[in-house]
Parts: structure tokens; sequence; C-alpha cells
């Protein structure tokens, strides 16, 4: 029997300032993403915990991208969402993968580094998506 403790996890938790829902849908198509838990602030235990009308808004989403989960949410709605001082990296077993993905999360984006052959992968690129997140695309070597 293990006696030791579990591993804390850490994941990813988004802010889209209200656009969450459209970026779950760019997510899914973009990246295979699965959602497993959404809620929305009208599930939740009443209105004191949400501004008024925006009750249809995402408090809480689960996505599940390849084995890892991102948790997402529209926040408060109050300003752009700013999504500064960190990258979530994408690691793809094939170029071919990394194309496409990279293509995807492009899409309305903004390139920062193009997919290109590195020292240390056969493909690596750096691409901010439609709704401000950056990206780093590599096939492990």
């Amino acid at each position: 029997m293990n006696s030791s403790p579990a591993l804390p996890a850490i994941q990813p938790y988004l802010f889209f300032e209200g656009r969450c829902a459209e970026a779950i849908e760019f997510y899914r198509t973009a990246l295979h993403a699965e959602v497993q838990t959404l809620m929305r602030f009208r599930d939740g235990p009443g209105p004191a915990q949400y501004p008024p009308g925006q009750e249809d808004k995402i408090m809480y989403a689960n996505l599940r991208i390849g084995g890892d989960t991102v948790l997402v949410a529209d926040g408060r709605c109050e300003a752009p969402a700013r999504f500064q001082g960190f990258a979530l990296s994408l690691t793809v077993a094939s170029v071919a993968e990394a194309d496409q993905f990279f293509g995807a999360l492009a899409d309305g984006g903004q390139i920062q580094m193009p997919l290109a052959q590195t020292f240390f992968s056969p493909r690596f690129g750096m691409v901010v998506d439609r709704f401000g997140v950056s990206w780093m695309v590599y096939v492990v070597a």
C-alpha cells in the first residue's frame, strides 16, 4: 500500500470575459476539445452570485484537450480578456498534427513565430489565437 499523499495537479483556468461559449466552440473545432462539465450562472445558487443579465454566461466549464484539462469561464464580463505572461503548450506526435492544430489556432489570430524545424523539434511555432491566448505548438523529437 502506498501511503504517500497524492501530488497536486495544475490546470490552467482561463477567463474569457463574456466570450467563453464562443471560445469553447472554437476549441472544440480547432483542438477537438471535449466539454466534460459546463455550468451557467443560472445553474448556481441564485442571482446574487452574478450581475443581472448574465444568467446565460458560463460560470465554469471543464474542457478535455487530449489527455489534459483546461478550465474556462466567462469571468466578471467587465473588460476584454487579457492573457499575459504565459502560453499554453500543445505537444503533438507528428508534423502533420502540428500543421493542422497550428493552422486552426491561427485562424483569426496572430502568428508570433511561424512553424519551422528547430534544433529541438521537427516543428515548432508560436501563435496567439483569436481570444488572445498564446500557444506554443511543437512535435516531440
